[in-house]
């Protein structure tokens, strides 16, 4: 039996073949797809979805990535940052300055792309520089960031997220329940950190505000000492987008 869509395709705008191409995009927004997940996925008929797919792919709408898989393309990244250039990003600065002083942390801002979190915005610390610079990209398998922006992810989405990471089913309960995570020593030893889901309109996780620093200075349940901070500057960033 062919795989029903995700849930969450819902919108149509009742031109056939644009709903069709929304439903790829809606998949390869979960993470890389192939040709056979596409289809069963969506529920397209194969040579449907191949000619849908290349298509996009030649107005650069999807890509590839090493295993030939389908992944969104340069094109939507483009158009997301300008349409995004979004307010999230444009009032981050002084969100994550006050964050900054109020924990004595670096403070940045992530996004989800695919099986990537880009650090969008940063704030640094009064202690050493940390190597996470403005545009790095990050694995999804570990971190506090990660586990905020894969833990209210439906349970098919975050069942694949969970598939190598570092961190289990387990711990993102306990993160939906406390509504922020925290890793001491996941990327190295002396490091601890703090991350909380920053909401868009509808209350989708659109990002994840994070601070972090040595265990020396944030301590060994920075969750318990900073995590009230956090929240509120994921609180603010969040209005800032309804309005």
């Amino acid at each position: 039996m062919t795989a029903s869509a995700p849930e969450r395709m819902r919108l149509v705008s009742g031109v056939g073949v644009l709903d069709k191409a929304s439903l790829l995009l809606e998949v390869m927004e979960v993470g890389p797809a192939s040709l056979t997940d596409l289809v069963e996925r969506t529920g397209l008929k194969r040579p449907t979805v191949h000619r849908l797919a290349t298509a996009l792919e030649r107005l650069r709408l999807v890509t590839r990535d090493r295993r030939g898989r389908f992944v969104l393309g340069p094109r939507l990244g483009d158009m997301a940052e300008e349409a995004g250039r979004d307010r999230l990003v444009a009032s981050a600065g002084p969100v994550l300055t006050s964050l900054r002083d109020r924990t004595g942390a670096s403070a940045r801002l992530y996004r989800r792309h695919g099986d990537l979190r880009v650090c969008v915005a940063a704030v640094e610390g009064s202690g050493p520089r940390e190597e996470v610079p403005l545009g790095a990209a990050l694995p999804m398998k570990s971190g506090a960031a990660a586990q905020v922006l894969v833990a209210w992810e439906t349970p098919e989405n975050l069942y694949l997220s969970l598939r190598g990471a570092r961190f289990t089913a387990a711990t993102l309960t306990c993160v939906r329940r406390q509504g922020w995570a925290q890793t001491v020593g996941a990327r190295d030893w002396e490091t601890a950190s703090v991350a909380v889901p920053v909401r868009g309109p509808g209350g989708r996780v659109v990002a994840a505000v994070c601070v972090s620093g040595p265990v020396a200075r944030l301590g060994r349940t920075p969750g318990r000492r900073h995590g009230a901070a956090v929240v509120d500057a994921a609180v603010q960033l969040g209005a800032g987008l309804a309005r």
